[in-house]
């Protein structure tokens, strides 16, 4: 399905909507389990509210299988200063390579404040950046030396999202990962996956629901508006993806068995999408990227059901339209 950039404001209107900033929870409940959930029958267009997130247990079935994205969130929000003093927010976004040296493709606020060549350093270990070029709003920076993820977990913070309007803390160190989170690289959580507790997946094994992962790092790309581009060519920010062997052969099982899969999160869903052969009914493993942008009115066929957040009005994560899709949505703005 194409669109023309003159019929991009008339779909992006169908998702807007009046968001009391009030009505945004900015700090995580108690428990994981513990936010309220809503279910959403696609075929009936029942809506149920549930106090719990935990009863969702109601909701699934014997052999169904959970798909979960394992990506873990680097702490990749960075404060540099200038030789002045003034500080600098930072989101370390993508690492790239450019005649053997390591750049960083990074969200810079006051970008136009900082001249081309300028160096920034970190608060605490003194590393220093060199702003060697601006595309778009991004900036790209040249490290010191090599950053390795303990760099990350030395001088950055956990990038947790704007529409919170506060500073990480502590708690949002355990909070803003998923109890299955495994492999660092995202800037941001898949945050479905954050009102599971072991304890809850333990129970939904015992009664036979399985869970089988796959990675996807998260871009900070999902905060950002969508624009006319992204419409007229269908395509979204890149994403790296990695579907291991055993899951997608646990995937294929559950095909052949006429057996429900569920995706945990629209990450997770965009990846099923990503390595889904509809004409040959198969997932196929491995690692690759994704620009798949999916759009009201697109058939959806590598998954039964989604599990996912509340969304931001005419974001991209909203647009998703599930068609024959059971929904469950975590309850997050109350």
């Amino acid at each position: 399905m194409k669109f023309s950039k003159d019929y991009t404001n008339p779909i992006l209107e169908r998702f807007n909507f009046t968001l009391d900033p009030s009505l945004i929870a900015r700090f995580p409940a108690k428990n994981r389990d513990e936010s309220k959930l809503m279910i959403i029958e696609k075929k009936s267009g029942k809506i149920t509210i549930e106090p719990y997130f935990h009863s969702i247990e109601k909701y699934l079935k014997k052999n169904d299988l959970l798909v979960c994205n394992n990506t873990k969130v680097s702490k990749r929000r960075v404060y540099l200063k200038n030789p002045k003093g003034r500080i600098f927010e930072t989101v370390f976004l993508e690492k790239m390579e450019e005649k053997g040296d390591e750049i960083w493709k990074c969200l810079l606020k006051n970008l136009r404040k900082v001249k081309e060549n300028e160096k920034l350093f970190t608060e605490t270990s003194g590393m220093g950046f060199n702003l060697v070029k601006r595309e778009e709003n991004f900036a790209f920076l040249q490290p010191d030396r090599k950053i390795l993820e303990e760099d990350f977990d030395s001088f950055g913070n956990i990038p947790i999202p704007p529409y919170l309007k506060r500073n990480a803390d502590a708690l949002d160190e355990i909070r803003y990962q998923t109890v299955f989170g495994q492999n660092p690289g995202s800037s941001a959580a898949p945050t479905a996956g954050l009102h599971f507790t072991k304890e809850l997946l333990h129970r939904l094994r015992e009664k036979g629901t399985d869970s089988c992962f796959l990675e996807l790092q998260v871009g900070y790309g999902t905060f950002s508006p969508l624009s006319g581009r992204e419409f007229s060519t269908k395509k979204l920010h890149l994403e790296k993806y990695y579907v291991p062997v055993a899951s997608a052969e646990r995937l294929n099982t559950q095909i052949k068995l006429h057996q429900r899969v569920i995706s945990v999160g629209t990450t997770t869903l965009r990846t099923l999408e990503s390595v889904f052969d509809p004409g040959k009914m198969y997932y196929k493993s491995g690692s690759g990227e994704t620009d798949i942008f999916i759009l009201p009115g697109d058939s959806i066929q590598s998954a039964d059901g989604l599990i996912t957040n509340f969304h931001l009005p005419q974001s991209s994560l909203l647009l998703i339209h599930i068609s024959e899709l059971h929904v469950f949505k975590a309850q997050k703005l109350l």
